[in-house]
């Protein structure tokens, strides 16, 4: 059952200097444990972009799923898991990008999609962007449209809403 009076920002914990000095987690373990406050985060999650129409679901392992699944099965929409090298049995797009030390590789099976349709992205945290910005430019091997991106957490001060540009952009909580 919906509460929307529910304050989701009390089962989201903040632990100082991880995972290193000077930086501010924010830990959403205690949000997913608790099953009422996890629903209610769902499906306030969907009415954001309930007006998308989206048909399909992408995120990019492991935090993600977390959120894509359910959201998904709240929207009537597929969800399409984004893996690291490796992890995908079938034919698969690639793309690498670099990261503030180094580089990585997302993938995605090549048939997941069919130009035109339309895609959401989501995400538990948006930070800096960096991983969200890459699964966009993963997709355009599908000619999908991607519709929005969407976040449990945005860290505002990161500014990775402007990377993100010029995707639409909604998150649940901000910091």
């Amino acid at each position: 059952m919906r509460d929307p009076q529910l304050d989701l920002t009390r089962f989201v914990r903040d632990i100082p200097d991880f995972p290193k000095p000077g930086i501010l987690f924010r830990d959403i373990t205690p949000l997913l444990g608790n099953h009422q406050a996890f629903r209610e985060t769902i499906a306030r999650m969907a009415d954001l972009v309930r007006d998308l129409k989206v048909e399909a679901l992408v995120a990019a392992e492991a935090r993600g799923f977390i959120f894509a699944a359910p959201l998904a099965i709240e929207l009537g929409a597929a969800f399409i898991p984004v893996r690291k090298p490796g992890k995908l049995p079938y034919d698969k797009h690639s793309y690498s990008y670099d990261l503030e030390y180094g580089s990585d590789t997302l993938e995605m099976h090549k048939d997941a999609l069919k130009p035109g349709e339309r895609v959401l992205v989501v995400d538990d945290l948006l930070a800096t962007g960096g991983t969200v910005e890459a699964c966009c430019r993963l997709l355009e091997n599908y000619k999908a449209e991607v519709v929005g991106c969407l976040f449990c957490i945005e860290l505002e001060a990161l500014g990775g809403r402007e990377r993100l540009s010029p995707h639409r952009v909604d998150a649940l909580l901000k910091y």
